[in-house]
Formats: C-alpha cells, sequence, structure tokens
C-alpha cells in the first residue's frame, strides 16, 4: 500500500509519499518521495490576512504537481492538511474550494488541537512512562502537549510561530499566556520534564549540534548553537551551515521559542525524534486503513452468520 501525506504549513509546503510494509506484526513506513517546496503562505496571511494573488497563481501550480505525483506513484489514499496561515486567512475557505473544483482535491484546514493529536501519533513511539513537554514549533504556532504515564494529559495551541516572530506579528499577550501555561505545568508535582521537539528547524539545530539519534540535547548545546548561527551571515547560513533560505532566516526566531519553553518549564534536555505532521498524516491514513478492513471482515463474517445489521450499526 501506498500513502501521502501533503503538509501546507506557514513556511513550506511539504510533499511524502511513502510504501507500508508489514512483516511479523511489525508496520514500516519506507519513504519514496519527498518534496519540500519554500511557499510562505504566512508571509501574506500575519501581514495582511489574506493570500496574495502571486502565491495563490504558485500554490494551485503546486497543488497540480503534487496531485500528478500522486498519479504516477499510484498512491492509494492521501491526505491534505493546512494548518495556520491557511487557517487563518480571510480567502482561504475561497481558496480550498478552488482546488475542490478545478482539480478534486479537497484540503482539510485543520486547528490547533488536530495539528497536534496528528504529530502525537508519530512521536507516541519515542516517549516512556515519563513526564514530557512536546514543543512543535511551526511557521505561525506552537503546540505544546503534555504527557504523563504514558498518556497526554495537557495541549494548547499558541499563535507564536517562527515565521511570526521573524516578521513581528507575534502577540506579547499571546507570549504572557504561552509562558502562564507552561510554568503552571512546572509547578504540578509532574516530576522532572523532559522536552520533546519537532519542526524543521529543532531538527537542524539537532543535526548542527551532532548529537546521536535517540540520545536528547542540552538546553546549553540549544543556546551555543543559537549563538553560532547568529555570528553567521544569511549567505554564511545557506553555503557554510547548509540551511535552505527559508530556514536561515526563521531558524533564530525558532530557536528562541524552544529555549524559552524549555526554561519556563525547567527541563534541562529535549528528545528530537525525526517525525512531523506528515508522518502523523501517514499514521492516520494507515489507521483508517486497518479498522476499514476489520469492518470488512466482519460484515463478510455477519452475512454468513445472518447478523449483518450488528456490524453496521458498529461502524
Amino acid at each position: 500500500m501506498k500513502l501521502a501525506a501533503i503538509d501546507i504549513g506557514s513556511n513550506a509546503i511539504r510533499f511524502q509519499v511513502s510504501s507500508v510494509l508489514e512483516h511479523d506484526d511489525k508496520i514500516m513506513f519506507k519513504k519514496m518521495e519527498y518534496v519540500r517546496f519554500p511557499l510562505r503562505l504566512g508571509h501574506d496571511v500575519f501581514g495582511t490576512n489574506r493570500i496574495s494573488k502571486g502565491s495563490i497563481a504558485k500554490f494551485k501550480k503546486l497543488m497540480k504537481a503534487y496531485k500528478l505525483l500522486l498519479e504516477l506513484y499510484e498512491v492509494d489514499d492521501y491526505m491534505f492538511c493546512a494548518t495556520s496561515a491557511m487557517r487563518e486567512s480571510e480567502n482561504g475557505a475561497e481558496l480550498v474550494d478552488e482546488i475542490k473544483e478545478e482539480l478534486g482535491i479537497t484540503i482539510h484546514v485543520i486547528d490547533g488541537q488536530m495539528e497536534a493529536a496528528l504529530i502525537n501519533k508519530a512521536i507516541a513511539s519515542y516517549l516512556a512512562q515519563e513526564t514530557y513537554l512536546h514543543i512543535d514549533v511551526g511557521g505561525g504556532s506552537t503546540e505544546l502537549n503534555l504527557f504523563a504515564g504514558g498518556k497526554k494529559i495537557k495541549t494548547r495551541s499558541f499563535k507564536i510561530g517562527s515565521v511570526r516572530v521573524l516578521e513581528h506579528h507575534d502577540s506579547p499577550i499571546m507570549w504572557t499566556d504561552m509562558e502562564k501555561w507552561v510554568r503552571d505545568i512546572a509547578k504540578k508535582d509532574y516530576g522532572v520534564v523532559t522536552a520533546v521537539g519537532t519542526g524543521g528547524n529543532i531538527s537542524k539545530i539537532f543535526e548542527l549540534a551532532q548529537v546521536k539519534p535517540g540520545k536528547t540535547m542540552s538546553l546549553k548545546k540549544i543556546r551555543d548553537i543559537k549563538e553560532m548561527i547568529e555570528r553567521h551571515t544569511m549567505e554564511e547560513r545557506i553555503y557554510q551551515l547548509q540551511m535552505n533560505p527559508d530556514r536561515a532566516d526563521v531558524i533564530v526566531p525558532a530557536s528562541d521559542i524552544y529555549i524559552k519553553v524549555m526554561e519556563w518549564v525547567h527541563s534541562k534536555n529535549i528528545l528530537v525524534p525525526e517525525v512531523g505532521l506528515k508522518d502523523g498524516i501517514l499514521l492516520h491514513l494507515f489507521e483508517g486503513h486497518q479498522k476499514q478492513k476489520k469492518i470488512e471482515f466482519f460484515n463478510t463474517e455477519d452475512q454468513s452468520k445472518g447478523k449483518k445489521s450488528f456490524w453496521l450499526k458498529g461502524k
């Protein structure tokens, strides 16, 4: 089975096709194609509340290209998810309707809680029974999720993201609200809190820190890497540190968000699994197919026993 996830973010739009490999009750997603296109919808929306005509034209071309890739790879199922920039734009719903009419593609504009829930699917296998604060910093929002004893017990989405901070569209009130929410967690008896970071910026910081996969990165190391990056010009970040141009300008404001949240919750280390929203979407699609297979199996069994109505009620 081949599945595809399209993450329409505020700083970039990601496309991934993976094949699902099943062996001895183990599931593995093998990446077949990955495309990251630097279309910064957040630049338009956080400044003017609208997606510009130029961005709309590029967006439609990109959706056509992604649709062709879906057909070429003969994908069995896919899902397009848009986050903060699309959901906050005044003309976002109109653009979604146009894409549906012109290309037959349904774009799911998801809220912060759904975004967090999908990402949580992807990080679940990395967490033990300890206490974790999951920090996902996007271009337009930061999702925070508290895990304790293997369960998610608190979640909030804040309109603070790397693009917003870079372009000074973040609100001091929102920063205060986020700090209060995090500090309240630190006051409770959850024990030592380990941070879990997802997002392209923390992944790049982790790479620059040369920490071994599976190991945690210290808060001091994040501060050191941030200071090192700040000493480089934009051109040096691109050519010496091997960053995409749309990563080079947002990585410092993004690192500030991770650092502040870790400081507020008194977390000295952060785990950085190489997963994100697209991985959560792939898991969501796979789980949906597994449930459907079970329903179809039960329905087949019921027909032979004359109990079809029982399982139809359970759909």
